[in-house]
Formats: structure tokens, C-alpha cells, sequence
């Protein structure tokens, strides 16, 4: 067995206490050609996931959650209970897709059993199928979750796939550590609340604050929606040469632009409205790329969708991510839950369950972005065209983006509250006109300078 870390533990906690909420994370990949029949992707299936032993692990709570809950074999393993078939109806185009993908992100993952699911979705325009892979945030982050999706897929070579050890206990050692946590609290508990007051003021601020009445923030049912944009990588990178600025930079830039658009478009003034967005960061080491957990923090900027123009809009965004990463943000929290390390699993979540009752109220987006395979990949032998990024909304963030790279595609994956985001398809095309814009004035730009003389 081994131990949930406290931020895992912490999206169990965090899910508890909205009914409204699923906090399962995935991919969708696309896939040429027609699906396999369900015998043969059965078989597939069976034999990738030899190779993950969590995907076998459900999650066993303790009693009044004296301790951390630990990852155990499910003696009842069964595949099946981890596996759908679905298909389109017409126009069988990507918006009936994303409405399946909506549906998906909305249900819950079983806590009987592992956390994790797959859905088979046939009959996709273009002669095309869909595989959506969902994980409970309790067993990845996005980095974890896009490796695992590609040990899903086949490998380039025969070589082991390098798995860090995780924290195992032996049985009854949890009594102990318990023991030993709760004789150690005096010592722990004044440094656990110094790491906060020290690092995490800038943070616990942020989300305390006052802020506007934005329709971006509030009250979230249990519906959802869903929504792609796309931008060429190299294009982005091409307007981050332009104007000294990293691909994370564009990326937020063009989401400011569409937040902007979509708040003029609402009749709010962004002139007014401050757009407050958490940002993951994540803290993995490469060492533990394969390790299925989180290994995130955060920073909480605003975005500045009160300026107007363009490039001016992507130097603020460039400065104010600079600024809350060399504030050490991200490394306080970090440094928080590794002091939450040592504390009574009681604690913790308990923490985490204040945090989900609490009505925040200042920050109005999330936005995360993740590397994803430089290469191509295949599934079940089918080459994978495209993977989109899903992820949930929570804590009355009525929208979040996901930012993922394939090969040389930028995805933006976009969820949305159903009831309060009717328009969720104008941040995708906000999106997408952004990165055309930031283009054209980047390629504007190269052809005003002038040519040096030869010789």
C-alpha cells in the first residue's frame, strides 16, 4: 500500500464538499480509422495496464481520517467496470463530441472501484474515432496524466518505462506514523503556520480579497460544456520571438484577449473588472514523470484584459507571470504541503474541507498548461491526430482552460458551468483571433525593420 500525499488527499476532500462538482481529469485522442470491436480493445486494454499497477489500486479511507487514506489492490478488479462504448449521432461533427467529452467531465468516478475510466466513441465525421481516458485528480496532475496516457499508447521501444517508488507503508504502521505526527505537532504545527504567514500571505490574499461582481465567478451546477480552439505551435512560437516572450506568455495572452472579448460581449466593463487567474505550476523533477500524483503549486496574477491593444496586453501578461513566480509563490505552497507532510491526516482534512465550503470570490479563472509528446503516437495500432485536454471547474470557477501541446498543435481545452456559460464558444474563437492578431503584427513587425547593408 502506499500513502495519498496530502494534495491528493486534498481533491477527495475538496469534491466532498460540493455536490456539484467531479474532479476527474483526462484526454480526449483522436484517432484515424474506424474503432476496434470491443473483444479487441478489450485484450489491448488488458495488457497496457499491466504495465500501471495503480490503474489496479482503488482508495481505502481510515475511520474519522486518523490517517492518510492509502492506495490498496481492488481484490474485486473487474475491466469492465472501467470501460464504455459510445457513439455519435449525426452530424457526428467535434461539437456533438465536445457535448459527450461535457457529459463525461460531469460524472463522477466511482470510489468503489479504481479511479479511472475509459470511453470508446464511434462514428466520428472524417472517418474518425474518439477515446476519452478520465482519472480522478486524486491520482494525477496534468504532467502525470499525459504520461499515462502515453504508456497507454504503444512504446518506441522495448526499453522499461523508469517508475520512481512511491511512499509505501506496512500494515499497521499507520497507527505509528499517526503516533509519531501527533507527538511531533507541537514542533510541526507552529512551522506548518509560519510557512503560510511567511509565503503564502500574497496567495491566501488573493483568494480573500474583495473583488468585482464578475459573471465569471460564482455558483456552478452540475452540468457542463465544452469547447476546442487551436493555434499552431510554431506560429505561437514565431509571436514569441517577435516580441521576447515565452509560448506560456502567448497562450495567456490570447486567453486574455478572450476573457476581454467575452466580458464586452457580456456588458461588463473590463475596464472594471479585475480577472484574477490561477496558474499551476508544476514541481515535478523529470525523475518522477512517471509517478502518478500531483507535484503542483500555484500563482494567482491578474490578467490584464483592461488593456486594449494587443502586444501591450502580452508585455503586461509577460511581466505579471514574472513578477508572482520571483514573489516565490509557488514555492511557498510547495513548501506548505511538504510541512503538511508531517501533520495528522486530521489536519489536513480538515483544511482542505474549510477551503471547499469557503465562497471565494476574487479569483475568476483557471488556466494550466501542459507539455505534451513531441512524437507521434499510436493506440491500439491507430496513429493519434489529436489530443484534447479536459479538465473540471470547482470552487465557482465557472470556467477553466487547459493548454496542451501535440506535436506542433496547440490545443486549448475549454469547460464551462452549462447554465452560466451559453457563450463558451466565444473564448475559443477569442482564442484563436488573438493568436491570428498577435501573427500578423509579429510578421508586421519583421518586414518594418530595416534590411542591414551588404558589405
Amino acid at each position: 500500500m502506499s500513502e495519498l500525499h496530502p494534495l491528493d488527499g486534498g481533491f477527495m476532500e475538496l469534491e466532498d464538499t460540493d455536490r456539484h462538482i467531479s474532479l476527474g481529469i483526462g484526454a480526449t485522442a483522436i484517432m484515424a480509422g474506424p474503432a476496434p470491436n470491443r473483444s479487441e480493445f478489450v485484450e489491448w486494454l488488458r495488457e497496457r495496464i499491466d504495465r500501471v499497477e495503480r490503474l489496479r489500486e482503488r482508495v481505502r479511507s481510515s475511520r474519522w481520517d486518523l490517517t492518510a487514506p492509502v492506495w490498496e489492490a481492488d481484490p474485486h478488479f473487474d475491466l469492465a467496470h472501467h470501460i464504455r462504448w459510445t457513439a455519435l449521432p449525426e452530424p457526428n461533427d467535434e461539437s456533438t463530441l465536445c457535448e459527450v467529452i461535457a457529459a463525461e467531465l460531469a460524472e463522477r468516478l466511482d470510489r468503489d472501484h479504481p479511479l479511472w475510466q475509459c470511453v470508446v466513441v464511434e462514428h466520428l465525421a472524417g472517418d474518425r474515432w474518439a477515446l476519452i481516458v478520465k482519472a480522478h485528480h486524486a491520482m494525477v496532475d496534468g504532467i502525470s496524466g499525459i504520461t499515462l496516457f502515453e504508456r497507454l499508447c504503444e512504446p518506441v521501444d522495448d526499453d522499461p518505462v523508469p517508475v520512481a517508488a512511491p511512499k509505501t507503508r506496512v500494515p499497521g504502521a499507520g497507527r505509528f506514523d499517526l503516533a509519531a505526527k501527533v507527538v511531533r505537532l507541537p514542533v510541526t504545527a507552529p512551522r506548518f503556520a509560519m510557512a503560510m504567514a511567511r509565503g503564502l500571505v500574497p496567495v491566501v490574499y488573493a483568494a480573500v480579497a474583495a473583488s468585482g461582481s464578475s459573471s465569471l465567478n460564482g455558483p456552478i451546477g452540475r452540468q457542463r460544456r465544452y469547447v476546442v480552439g487551436r493555434a499552431s505551435l510554431a506560429e505561437v512560437r514565431e509571436i514569441g520571438a517577435a516580441f521576447s516572450a515565452s509560448v506560456n506568455d502567448v497562450a495567456l495572452a490570447a486567453i486574455t484577449s478572450a476573457y476581454r472579448a467575452l466580458l464586452v460581449r457580456r456588458g461588463e466593463d473590463p475596464a472594471v473588472e479585475r480577472l484574477r487567474v490561477l496558474i499551476p505550476v508544476s514541481v515535478r523533477p523529470s525523475t518522477a514523470d512517471y509517478v502518478m500524483d500531483n507535484r503542483v503549486s500555484a500563482i494567482i496574477p491578474h490578467l490584464p484584459v483592461e488593456v486594449r491593444d494587443p502586444v501591450e496586453r502580452l508585455t503586461a501578461v509577460h511581466a505579471r507571470v514574472t513578477h508572482h513566480r520571483a514573489r516565490g509563490e509557488a514555492e511557498a505552497e510547495r513548501s506548505m504541503l511538504a510541512v503538511a507532510e508531517s501533520l495528522p491526516y486530521a489536519v489536513v482534512a480538515w483544511a482542505f474541507r474549510l477551503a471547499g465550503h469557503f465562497p471565494q470570490r476574487s479569483v475568476a479563472a483557471l488556466a494550466t498548461n501542459v507539455p505534451g509528446p513531441r512524437r507521434q503516437l499510436t493506440l491500439n495500432r491507430r496513429p493519434v491526430l489529436e489530443i484534447l485536454p479536459c479538465i473540471p471547474i470547482a470552487m465557482r470557477l465557472r470556467t477553466t482552460i487547459a493548454i496542451l501541446s501535440y506535436q506542433e498543435r496547440l490545443v486549448f481545452g475549454i469547460t464551462g458551468d452549462y447554465d452560466t456559460t451559453p457563450d463558451i464558444d466565444l473564448l475559443a474563437e477569442g482564442i484563436e483571433s488573438a493568436i491570428s492578431e498577435l501573427l500578423a503584427l509579429a510578421r508586421g513587425r519583421r518586414e518594418d525593420r530595416p534590411v542591414d547593408p551588404v558589405g
